[in-house]
């Protein structure tokens, strides 16, 4: 019996809860699944799951043996990747994930100076707007924006990002531009459910906080075609500062009520930081973190 073989396989019963979940995550037939885990529980002369027609659930020695698992893979992987020289020259693959439009308007532009400048590296970059959790998706680095839980990943801070107010000028003329944050009451708004509340936009007043009831006249799940909705005139938004920078830029929108917005929301390249840190982990960060700064700066 192969027995990190069956370790793999026991811990992909258990993180997906079934054995069928554990045959699609690894590739293998179901019977060969129930094959691999029945063999260790013989092995180990002791049972490892409870299985009935509705769960699955590990016996107490299943549990600490499933801990042991999981730390004995880890000292294997480790092993795997000093051997193959992660840990004395930046090479291999990268996996990264960002939000989707910060993603691609300030991390991909980076990401294809870092290939240019270390040939050896290879980079999977996912887009995406949900969080993932670095050590269940096998995710090297995350671009987080807002506040960061406690947890024993390592941050290292790449900026600020504040929420704007915009609105385009034909909207602005038409409407009136406002001057404090009560007078969204009078114009319509277009909202980005991912970002905010749906019914109120908070403010800060002489250091207090405001909340505005807002009118919405359209409601859509992507920051772009909430820039896009202000930019035709539709009605005022509020985005995050990187997700309108471009229409600010050539003039499509105005930002609006700038120094009554709340206080910033923090940036973070977020890592694991058990056991040693492979160069091209180290080599990414000390190459990405100074130029999203300096980009990050611009946009405040």
């Amino acid at each position: 019996m192969d027995r990190l073989a069956a370790m793999t396989t026991l811990l992909a019963v258990t993180e997906g809860g079934s054995l069928s979940a554990a045959s699609r995550a690894l590739g293998m037939p179901l019977a060969t699944v129930s094959r691999k885990v029945s063999e260790l529980e013989a092995h180990l002369k002791t049972k490892l799951l409870i299985r009935t027609s509705r769960r699955l659930a590990l016996t107490d020695a299943g549990r600490s043996y499933l801990a042991a698992c999981k730390r004995i893979l880890e000292d294997v992987d480790e092993a795997e990747r000093a051997a193959a020289g992660e840990y004395s020259a930046p090479r291999g693959e990268l996996v990264i994930t960002a939000p989707v439009v910060f993603g691609r308007l300030h991390v991909l532009p980076i990401v294809n100076q870092f290939l240019k400048a270390f040939p050896e590296i290879d980079i999977r970059l996912m887009l995406a707007d949900r969080i993932f959790n670095l050590y269940e998706v096998d995710i090297d680095l995350a671009v987080r924006i807002g506040e960061l839980p406690d947890s024993n990943l390592i941050a290292t801070k790449i900026g600020a990002i504040r929420q704007a107010v915009c609105g385009s000028p034909a909207y602005f003329k038409e409407h009136g531009t406002p001057k404090t944050p009560r007078d969204l009451g009078k114009l319509q708004c277009v909202i980005f459910d991912g970002l905010m509340s749906l019914q109120d936009w908070k403010f800060a007043v002489n250091g207090k906080p405001l909340s505005v009831p807002i009118r919405p006249r359209l409601m859509v799940n992507n920051a772009e075609a909430a820039v896009e909705a202000a930019a035709a005139s539709v009605g005022v938004t509020r985005v995050l500062s990187y997700q309108a920078a471009d229409a600010l830029r050539s003039g499509k929108l105005i930002r609006v009520l700038k120094k009554f917005e709340p206080a910033a929301s923090p940036a973070n390249l977020v890592y694991a930081g058990q056991g040693r840190l492979p160069l091209k982990l180290r080599a990414f960060i000390d190459f990405a973190a100074p130029r999203l700064r300096e980009r990050l700066a611009r946009l405040d």
